[in-house]
């Protein structure tokens, strides 16, 4: 299939975001200055570049020329936070999106066309998208990203779709994405044009310019590849609903849920797999969006099932004007297996599976967990945590050795032994003091041989007057340069 990119130029989202705000500001001459000693017109507003004012004028200048402009702090940070939500904003149009430096879009739309009508269409849906959200905007669309860049900024306004490369001829080096300083040195040897260029031989463009001037040349004419990231991975199976008029009711977003997961439910059967993490996205009327998160333990295709791990979310969306569409992604899906049902009912554990899931769901993915044995001498690192559905992995517990409660950290102790290798005589933990009456060990714990910065350790079990067990281990030696240090390790029931 042939490639088709969408490049998408927005000259003004800087201003555009801050009149969102405060719409009074679209009639007056508005710009962004950065701060610092050397202010200069970050951006300008179309009534602001009207009267003369550019971004990179200095701002004494631009208040000389308009002292009635208003001024307001350049945010590059919430421009780019905005861009990203365009971003995927995008995927109603296209399922590949991605940003183009400070106040671009790139959008791949090979075979998305015929969905609207015609990329003709598409680009008028797009463009007229983004203009009710009070951002200026021009698209073009063209076979490379490289072309559709130049189109979109140098091209015919009237028709925004690049046919022939040929086309590129008349459009000014600027739209091949060269740095001022390069276009101003082929500025000075005559070369305006991007055609002009194209009758130079190469060997002497690239031994007197470089390689980045033919190297930009190559990418917008398709010869030299310019591959893009979309801005979140391309889910395997996408189902997607438009609206005719905005919806706020929870009842009608949880019907539209029912019906997308059904649907995206027959797919997943059809091809053997089952969803292990599915993302519901909630486009909104204002150009924000809401995206609800699901996974379950093992894969499943069951709608009902999947319907009841979203719907205690559902209450927390919130719709402000209106949800004008919704899209259901499987994120994350695995092969699904057929099992042999018994003659009392279906095999695999019955609901235990469902009620993990919804556990997850609801108490969050890294609260419930399952610990399993891992071949490790060290406390620590002897337990694994795994999701609840994780297979239970080959090992046995170890038995007696060490206590139920073990501390996260072990916890630094004063402690004092008659002689090395003995046991304490007493402790303090916490300020209290602890006199030791039963003691056992040591036992010596070493670590793994390729942990070479590692001390080995000597454990013991100790009692306390009152009763109370302990587990101690003391790190290093007597007789050594540092004086060893005890830790308290565990509590015994």
């Amino acid at each position: 299939m042939e490639r088709r990119v969408v490049s998408v130029w927005l000259p003004r989202l800087a201003t555009d975001r801050l009149c969102r705000t405060r719409p009074a500001w679209r009639s007056a001459k508005l710009i962004t200055a950065n701060s610092g000693t050397t202010r200069q017109v970050m951006a300008a507003n179309g009534p602001a570049q009207t009267h003369g004012l550019r971004p990179g004028m200095p701002l004494a200048q631009a208040m000389a020329l308009a002292p009635d402009a208003v001024v307001a702090p350049h945010d590059p940070d919430t421009d780019r936070r905005l861009l990203d939500v365009l971003a995927e904003r995008c995927g109603l149009y296209s399922p590949w999106t991605a940003t183009e430096g400070a106040c671009g879009l790139w959008l791949d739309v090979a075979g998305c066309g015929h969905l609207f009508g015609g990329e003709t269409d598409l680009l008028d849906q797009l463009s007229g998208k983004l203009k009710s959200l009070g951002l200026t905007n021009r698209a073009a669309l063209a076979p490379t990203p490289g072309a559709a860049w130049a189109w979109a900024r140098f091209g015919d306004p009237a028709a925004p779709i690049l046919e022939e490369m040929d086309q590129l001829a008349p459009l000014p080096l600027a739209a091949l994405r060269l740095s001022p300083r390069m276009v101003g040195d082929l500025a000075a040897l005559g070369l305006r044009r991007i055609g002009e260029l194209l009758d130079l031989p190469r060997p002497q463009v690239s031994l007197r310019f470089g390689r980045d001037v033919l190297w930009r040349l190559d990418q917008a004419l398709g010869v030299e590849p310019e591959p893009i990231s979309s801005i979140r991975p391309v889910a395997p199976h996408r189902v997607h609903m438009a609206f005719v008029e905005p919806m706020s009711r929870v009842e009608d977003i949880a019907e539209a849920l029912r019906r997308l997961l059904a649907e995206l439910c027959n797919r997943l059967i059809q091809d053997g797999l089952g969803a292990r993490r599915l993302d519901f996205t909630l486009f909104r009327v204002d150009g924000t969006l809401c995206r609800v998160e699901i996974g379950t333990g093992a894969p499943s295709h069951d709608p009902g099932h999947l319907f009841r791990l979203f719907r205690d979310r559902l209450a927390d969306i919130r719709p402000g004007f209106g949800i004008e569409a919704v899209r259901l992604d499987a994120v994350a899906t695995q092969a699904q297996t057929a099992e042999q049902s018994d003659l009392d009912g279906p095999a695999g554990g019955g609901d235990l599976p469902h009620l993990l899931d919804s556990l997850s769901n609801r108490l969050g993915p890294r609260r419930l967990m399952r610990l399993l044995p891992h071949p490790s001498h060290i406390p620590e690192r002897c337990v694994r945590r795994r999701p609840p559905g994780a297979p239970t992995t080959v090992g046995e517990w170890p038995a007696g050795r060490y206590p139920i409660r073990l501390l996260a950290h072990p916890d630094p102790i004063d402690a004092m032994a008659p002689i090395p290798d003995a046991p304490p005589l007493r402790f303090r933990w916490q300020g209290r003091l602890h006199q030791v009456v039963r003691a056992d060990g040591p036992e010596r714990i070493a670590p793994e041989w390729w942990h070479e910065d590692a001390e080995e350790r000597d454990y013991y079990r100790v009692e306390d007057t009152q009763g109370l067990r302990f587990w101690l281990y003391r790190q290093g030696h007597y007789g050594q340069p540092e004086p060893p240090r005890w830790y308290l390790h565990g509590v015994f029931p």
